[in-house]
């Protein structure tokens, strides 16, 4: 409550300043959650630096340093040529440059979040100076949507072939590398890139100091709300992903099935989404279409009760436990989670369990798990949901990873996701809320399913 409280008196004396003419640089405040800085560390290396392929305005592949591309042999291998890239220091992009940088961003030991789905890339080569393949085990049609994830932006060193240089001076002072023939830049050209916490980025934007903020998520959304800001102005991402509630753990009550059904029961009917916009519509399957998998999604076994028959059916089961039962709830810090965590309290509540809300990193019985999916594949959505889930779940789904073709992919994802919901391992509540706060003069700003919005997409113009 402390940090809405402050937002009113710092909107007040910033209110006097003007974003001024649209002349004047593109001022972009990243949320920084905990101090750590990763959407502005996110956005600064998608500039700077690119893969083969990157993401547009509106979430779509386009090219960067491959100039175009084909896929062959159903998905088995992709073959890129290079276009004119060159590194920040004026080089030109070779392609055995880029067949290293990649192979080192693929390896496991890389560790990061899209290691586990990228091992289907069996072999990356040069084949000629200005042409790369992509060798794979078994085939992948979302590969060119991985590629373009900043996580795959190849270097040179400390060198990039992103769409935006770095100047040199005070702060993240970014513009498009110029021709030597081009007309001279003008201060509108430049994106200056800043850190903030989430109530300071509401506050400067409010006040007209920014022309956009990026990052936002459900934790810190109320500061929004209680800004005051124009409605026009708050733009909420489509975003594709998951958000819900896994069971890490699964002890005492929470061991058999049909008692994590009365949980997931009460979380779903209490319509968790409406404590925090009207607009947030719930959903209850874990895939949210049927993407690459052979069926539907799998519809949770209480899909044709009504809402008193998932109450009674509910509260029965744990009455039927006979012993109090307590459920720890991992949650992010803020305001949002918060408004969050009184309605799940309550509904829990309301069949005669006790919630216990506890750090999103605790031990806890229930952890929240809020993600943009990085590419359109049920498996994404299945092995991001099994957190713990039952050993025929998690064997369906390594199953459906190593399928040598494409139908044989598709009926084993349809398996794992029924055995998912058979299993009740996840809670699906809604689509990830996903915000940002967009001044006028950004014409080429859009929302899109990806929830990316790169630097260098910004203003719509050819300036």
């Amino acid at each position: 409550m402390t940090r809405l409280l402050f937002l009113g008196p710092l909107l007040l004396t910033l209110a006097a300043c003007d974003r001024g003419a649209d002349e004047r640089p593109v001022e972009v405040d990243a949320i920084e959650r905990d101090g750590n800085g990763n959407t502005e560390r996110v956005l600064l290396r998608s500039a700077l630096a690119q893969g083969l392929v990157r993401f547009d305005a509106a979430g779509q592949v386009e090219p960067a340093i491959a100039e175009r591309w084909n896929m062959v042999d159903d998905g088995r291998s992709y073959i890129f040529r290079l276009g004119t890239a060159t590194w920040s220091d004026g080089r030109p992009v070779t392609a055995d440059q880029v067949v290293t940088a990649l192979r080192r961003a693929v390896r496991i030991e890389a560790g990061h979040r899209l290691t586990p789905f990228l091992r289907s890339i069996d072999e990356i080569v040069a084949m000629t100076p200005q042409v790369i393949e992509i060798r794979l085990k078994r085939p992948n049609t979302e590969l060119l949507t991985l590629l373009a994830q900043p996580e795959l932006a190849v270097r040179h060193g400390a060198q990039g072939s992103g769409p935006m240089r770095r100047l040199l001076g005070e702060g993240v002072r970014l513009r498009a590398p110029m021709d030597s023939d081009a007309p001279a830049p003008v201060p509108a050209d430049e994106v200056r890139l800043n850190g903030a916490r989430a109530a300071l980025a509401v506050a400067r934007f409010g006040a007209k100091r920014s022309d956009l903020v990026l990052g936002g998520m459900l934790a810190d959304w109320p500061i929004v709300a209680a800004a005051g800001l124009r409605t026009t102005d708050i733009r909420v991402d489509p975003a594709r992903g998951l958000f819900g509630f896994a069971f890490v753990g699964r002890d005492g009550f929470l061991a058999a099935p049909l008692n994590r059904a009365a949980v997931a029961m009460a979380i779903q009917t209490g319509n968790l989404p409406a404590a925090i916009d009207g607009g947030w519509a719930s959903i209850d399957t874990i895939l949210p279409e049927a993407f690459d998998s052979a069926s539907d999604p799998a519809l949770p076994p209480w899909r044709k009760l009504t809402e008193d028959q998932r109450w009674q059916t509910a509260r029965a089961q744990v009455a039927a436990w006979g012993r109090p039962v307590t459920v720890r709830v991992a949650l992010p810090d803020g305001p949002g989670a918060t408004l969050l965590w009184g309605r799940m309290a309550a509904a829990l509540a309301r069949i005669g369990i006790r919630g216990q809300r506890v750090a999103i990193d605790a031990p806890a019985d229930l952890m929240l798990i809020d993600r943009v999916a990085p590419y359109d594949s049920a498996r994404w959505y299945l092995a991001t949901a099994c957190r713990g889930c039952a050993m025929d779940a998690m064997t369906l789904i390594a199953a459906a990873r190593d399928a040598t073709s494409l139908p044989e992919r598709a009926q084993r994802l349809a398996a794992a996701d029924a055995a998912l919901a058979a299993d009740v391992a996840f809670v699906s509540v809604a689509r990830p809320w996903r915000w940002s706060l967009v001044a006028p003069r950004l014409r080429g700003f859009q929302i899109n399913p990806r929830a990316v919005h790169p630097l260098n997409h910004l203003r719509g113009d050819t300036k």
